[in-house]
């Protein structure tokens, strides 16, 4: 595995020598998506919920401004709030279900000493600040502000390992640096700890578990253990700590931390002096200094989460004799290279914005979880190594991110790929589960979604030549995980949500026969075939559609709505949407339909009735991900000049480039994704197979330069808003007919060439 990694490394460092030299990541908007806004969504679920501060590609720390305690609030931060309360460490992107991180809270402040942020509306006073809106300003790798109450600006960067910020502080006799080391989104750490361990250095660790809430309000079970070790520009010298009288057995979700009360008695915390180290329930640290105006103090941070010595060696690794400027043009450097993966040329400048905002939005995630040192915490929330043959990662948004995230790793990036399902299956290994987690979290088995999409990503990775882990166990623990979640018992999963239970599951386990006739076991092969087709169970004949049934057989009583119900039968949508969710078996799902012109025209009715502004609706949803290949499914009936239409229609009104630029959760890349690969002209419909669709790209040329070191071009001739449709194409000079292409094709290297039209053509 090591050898596949370096080989990769290598080949791809020499590939996008002429990309890189663009900068690209001043074209990235991190402000698209930041938003939690229900209002302005229309729908309980929000926006993007992305954060506009800085990170590298894929990499530990997150340094973001954090504007609220409370609420379904993923990212801690919504454009619209006015207030800052700091800058935290670590951040989730596009997440619901209240979210977590937001870990080493950081906020400069003058003047007197509050040992709470404080709420909003003034009814708990605090160190919060309004911050001027028209002096942020973000891009790939820097965010900056300025805080009106206190007149300091903020400016943030990282490294893979560290966070960086450096305070502009106005002339004060008593300026001040805070750090909340309880600071939580979705919640509260329940433990912290910091020490004072030089003259300008401090170390720590704040403990997160389910008992303060977090990752869906503790019900996705998240335990871990930040460790920091954290150096200032300018000697500690006047210093001290704050310690809130916690009472034992108070609840400490994220209602309970964003309450008025619990509030106020963090307002109300002991400060301590005179001391260099604490341990407490609810602490944080500050030092005091006068400052000069325009006076710079930088912070330096680096993070773990195996221990202290992690932290000092990823700090040894990524700091030393570095400062701001050097740190922020590095990681400029890194996105640069990152993204110039992917050249478009064409389009507007909106439509390069969205783009490589896009690109950047799929890799903040899966996130490497090892140290410099390849030590990282394991399912079994022990300290292991991984030797140098993969990078430990998390964040596995599962249900989602197997859509289109994955399968464009895939192409640009197999190595993060590799390193994905080799974390899924040790962490099977070493928590002794032995099955894979739907939705990963810093190896908590969270239980959040449904269905068994690590298979898909691993039939996928397997049917293309990305197999660098134990094939073997991991065929294993996918066979384990159908047996453990899937339609065994029935044929089919009874209740609410029966049909996006019984649809997903039956994919997954045509996934699992894919590999079992990749690895020659032709009998397992043969009943993974027969599973599959379990969605046929759930198939009501007199209904015409998907509905789901009770443990007794007998189908649900059919609501007043029939299959635009919303939650009758699927998870966070209706039956309907969820119903075209057959992607291995397309031909078997149209006959039983009705045959493919009924299928056709149920689908373009789906889009007809579909509002102008995609926002969250009860026909072609783009704000959740069930439908994400629902229009590819034209191209599979035949009709490719619909699929050319619609993804068109929906990369120009789903994708904005503004805040409210994304319509749905941004869900840790999928629906960034979907964009990048869908304005290329290209998405699959059925991971696990190497088919992959073509249809009407953005830009007038695309270059992908692949890892293997071969180029893949896509090229648009005539391209505009109006010719949207594929009059013909060649694929490397010769005539090509057909509507998709294999993915062996594209990572060979190769040129296709599409001549477009006004015009819809069979």
């Amino acid at each position: 595995m090591k050898r596949f990694h370096l080989l990769l490394f290598s080949v791809f460092t020499i590939a996008v020598l002429n990309a890189q030299q663009k900068d690209l990541a001043s074209c990235v908007n991190p402000f698209i998506g930041a938003s939690t806004n229900i209002d302005a969504a229309g729908a309980s679920h929000g926006l993007g919920k992305t954060f506009p501060g800085a990170a590298t590609p894929f990499g530990m720390t997150q340094v973001s401004p954090q504007t609220i305690t409370g609420g379904d609030n993923g990212p801690g931060y919504s454009y619209e709030h006015t207030t800052i309360e700091g800058f935290s460490m670590t951040q989730m992107s596009g997440v619901g279900w209240y979210g977590d991180l937001g870990n080493i809270m950081v906020m400069p402040t003058t003047g007197p000493l509050h040992t709470a942020a404080g709420k909003e509306d003034g009814s708990v006073k605090g160190w919060r600040s309004r911050y001027d809106k028209a002096t942020e300003t973000a891009r790939a790798g820097y965010y900056s502000v300025v805080l009106t109450d206190y007149d300091i600006r903020v400016e943030a960067t990282a490294s893979p390992h560290c966070g960086v910020l450096r305070f502009t502080y106005p002339e004060n006799k008593l300026s001040r640096l805070q750090i909340d080391l309880a600071r939580r989104v979705g919640g509260t750490a329940v433990e912290e700890y910091a020490e004072l361990t030089g003259e300008n250095t401090i170390e720590g660790w704040t403990r997160c578990t389910p008992d303060g809430g977090g990752w869906g309000d503790g019900a996705g079970k998240a335990l871990y253990t930040v460790y920091f070790h954290a150096e200032l520009s300018r000697p500690i010298a006047d210093y001290g700590f704050w310690s809130a009288d916690i009472p034992d057995g108070q609840s400490r979700h994220n209602g309970d931390v964003a309450s008025r009360e619990y509030q106020q008695r963090v307002a109300e915390a002991k400060v301590l002096r005179g001391q260099k180290s604490l341990q407490g329930k609810h602490i944080g640290f500050f030092t005091e200094f006068p400052t000069t105006n325009g006076e710079q103090v930088e912070l330096k941070v680096g993070i773990s989460f195996v221990d202290l010595d992690g932290a000092r060696r990823n700090f040894e690794a990524e700091m030393p004799g570095m400062d701001f400027d050097d740190v922020c043009r590095q990681t400029t450097e890194k996105w640069n290279r990152e993204l110039g993966r992917v050249e478009v040329e064409g389009g507007t400048d909106d439509e390069r914005t969205i783009f490589y905002t896009a690109l950047y939005h799929t890799m903040i995630d899966p996130r490497a979880y090892t140290d410099v040192d390849g030590r990282y915490i394991g399912g079994d929330y022990k300290i292991h190594h991984s030797q140098s043959t993969f990078t430990k990662r998390t964040i596995f948004s599962g249900w989602d991110v197997f859509r289109s995230q994955f399968p464009l790793l895939t192409i640009i990036n197999p190595t993060v790929v590799n390193d994905m399902l080799a974390s899924l299956i040790t962490m099977a290994d070493e928590s002794r589960r032995e099955y894979f987690e739907r939705w990963e979290f810093l190896n908590s088995y969270t239980g959040c979604m449904l269905g068994n999409p690590a298979l898909s990503v691993l039939a996928d990775a397997y049917a293309k030549g990305i197999r660098g882990y134990d094939i073997e166990k991991a065929y294993q623990y996918a066979k384990n995980s159908s047996a453990k979640f899937g339609n065994d018992e029935k044929g089919y999963t009874p209740g609410r949500t029966g049909v996006s239970h019984t649809l997903e599951y039956a994919y997954t386990d045509w996934c699992i026969a894919q590999l079992a006739k990749a690895l020659g076991k032709k009998s397992e092969e043969k009943l993974y075939l027969r599973k599959s087709q379990a969605w046929r169970n759930v198939f009501d004949s007199e209904k015409h559609w998907f509905r789901p049934r009770n443990d007794d057989g007998t189908w649900m009583e059919w609501p007043e709505h029939g299959r635009l119900t919303e939650w009758y039968g699927a998870m966070e949508s209706n039956a309907f949407q969820q119903g075209w969710f057959v992607p291995h078996d397309v031909k078997g799902m149209t006959k039983i339909m009705g045959g493919r012109k009924a299928a056709l025209d149920d689908l373009q009715w789906m889009f007809h009735n579909t509002p102008e502004d995609m926002m969250w609706n009860q026909y072609y949803n783009h704000a959740n991900e069930p439908v994400h290949f629902v229009p590819y499914l034209f191209n599979q009936l035949g009709e490719p000049s619909l699929t050319q239409y619609w993804t068109r229609y929906i990369c120009s009104h789903a994708y904005k480039n503004k805040v409210e630029g994304l319509c749905g959760n941004e869900d840790v890349g999928q629906m960034s994704a979907w964009y990048v690969l869908s304005a290329a002209g290209i998405h699959p419909v059925c991971p696990g197979n190497t088919r992959v669709e073509i249809t009407s790209p953005v830009f007038s040329k695309l270059t992908f330069h692949l890892p293997g070191g071969n180029t893949f071009r896509i090229i648009a001739h005539d391209n505009s808003p109006e010719n949207v449709y594929i009059g013909r194409q060649t694929l490397n000079g010769r005539s090509y007919k057909k509507c998709y292409i294999d993915h062996s094709d594209i990572t060979a290297g190769s040129t296709l060439e599409l001549w477009m039209t006004d015009k819809p053509k069979k």
